[in-house]
């Protein structure tokens, strides 16, 4: 098994957004739709959406960084505590793993099972169930979700090969991720593979997204964009109200902080929203509006 941090090309000090620019980097270099037929291509690109799944996520990162390739066999929750086996030359051999040992022996557990999740080193990349025969061949398949799924998260239930599968996106799903689901493929018979889902962001014909950030059309009348004043605005983190200031020109730019996407995988953090104003213009005025406005524009003139 490979090591997660060379397949991303980064150390085991790299920040998280160290670790997510570079998967996003590699992500766009192998994706399937660049390397259509390139099976070597689609390989990393698994390979790649595997590593990125499990150094993204603070919790897998640190038991991975613990037990290595075992880390998704140790169970959840969990103190520390060693089992101890026979090595292949009679020696003994020392295994640590988090959690009670009950957890792992008691309730009348599968003994075999728990050997075999523990020591089992299948070659070439398969994976054997215990009956000996080979799990079944991975899938790739993708969904399309709404831009408002994609700030909220969602669970969703799809269908492939008429089964149906069950997810839960994270807030922050973002264009072109792949989620990897072990054991998920279909399979008529045998172990199933692993499912690779990518996502997809249908267009918003309110927002534009710009990485973390997003990008809102602000529409405001002719005399707030010259007096200022306070406008309301529907987002996706809800209604806020906006304070405009006097002389806003047209095509300017309002930052409004952290109502922008969410930051996949980092709880509490977000992009900016930013509102692009556009100035309505009165048409079909009356005689006396248009009357004021000459005015207004002579007030305008003596004073130049």
């Amino acid at each position: 098994m490979a090591d997660y941090y060379s397949i991303l090309g980064v150390s085991k000090k790299s920040t998280a957004e160290d670790i997510k620019k570079a998967y996003r980097k590699l992500a766009v270099k192998y994706h399937p739709d660049k390397n259509i037929g390139n099976k070597e291509a689609e390989e990393k690109f698994k390979q790649i959406n595997e590593a990125h799944e499990v150094l993204s996520d603070p919790e897998k990162r640190k038991k991975y960084d613990r037990f290595g390739e075992n880390w998704n066999k140790v169970p959840e929750g969990a103190g520390e505590g060693q089992y101890r086996s026979s090595g292949p030359s009679g020696g003994s051999q020392s295994y640590s793993y988090e959690g009670d040992p009950g957890e792992f022996f008691g309730n009348g557990g599968d003994f075999s099972n728990i050997f075999e999740q523990f020591f089992n080193r299948g070659g070439s990349g398969e994976r054997s169930s215990r009956s000996g025969k080979s799990a079944g061949r991975d899938m790739q398949a993708s969904i399309a979700i709404s831009l408002e799924e994609a700030y909220h998260g969602e669970a969703k239930i799809i269908e492939l090969d008429g089964q149906k599968i069950r997810i839960r996106l994270k807030p922050g799903t973002y264009e072109g991720l792949m989620i990897r689901l072990a054991g998920k493929a279909p399979s008529p018979r045998g172990q199933a593979g692993d499912l690779y889902l990518t996502i997809h962001i249908h267009p918003s014909s309110e927002y534009r997204i710009d990485g973390i950030n997003l990008r809102q059309q602000l529409k405001i009348d002719l005399f707030t964009a010259v007096l200022g004043g306070e406008k309301e605005v529907h987002t996706l983190a809800g209604k806020l109200k906006v304070k405009v200031p006097e002389g806003a020109q047209n095509g300017s730019v309002l930052k409004i902080k952290g109502k922008g996407m969410p930051m996949y995988n980092e709880p509490g953090k977000y992009g900016d929203l930013f509102l692009e104003i556009l100035v309505e213009i009165p048409q079909r005025l009356n005689a006396e509006q248009k009357e004021m406005f000459m005015k207004l524009k002579g007030s305008f003139v003596k004073r130049s």
